[in-house]
């Protein structure tokens, strides 16, 4: 990913945010060889808690470890919770609010117009609230 943003842009970030998902050993190793400020879930968030604190065992020493304690230590300060305020929850409400699991058609072009779909539905239900409350 760090590639593609560079190869997007033509330079290199200087931070970079992600899920749990991309937490692994060679990904903080490469981030670490970049010279990139990152902030990546190492589990599962508590809701009280800002920082990535997951059931995942970590063995002390690691990077996933130095990840982890990073975002601990950071609190509600965590450059990582700036991910709430990003579409990161749009999906969430998609998921959850509208039902929408799973696309019902097949082929990229129709994928793409059922995506649109989705979020103009999704804006204008957005928009009809804040209409609403006016």
């Amino acid at each position: 990913m760090v590639k593609q943003i560079k190869a997007n842009t033509g330079r290199q970030t200087q931070e970079f945010s992600a899920d749990a998902g991309y937490c692994s050993e060679g990904n903080l190793a490469v981030l670490a060889r970049h010279h990139v400020d990152s902030y990546i879930a190492t589990g599962r968030q508590r809701h009280s808690d800002a920082a990535a604190t997951g059931r995942r065992r970590v063995r002390p020493g690691t990077r996933v470890a130095a990840m982890r304690t990073k975002l601990a230590r950071a609190g509600r300060r965590s450059r990582y919770r700036l991910r709430k305020t990003l579409p990161e929850p749009v999906f969430g409400q998609i998921k959850q609010g509208r039902g929408f699991r799973q696309f019902l058609l097949r082929g990229l072009a129709k994928v793409q117009g059922e995506w649109s779909l989705i979020c103009t539905v999704h804006n204008l239900l957005k928009l009809a609230k804040v209409l609403k409350a006016t």
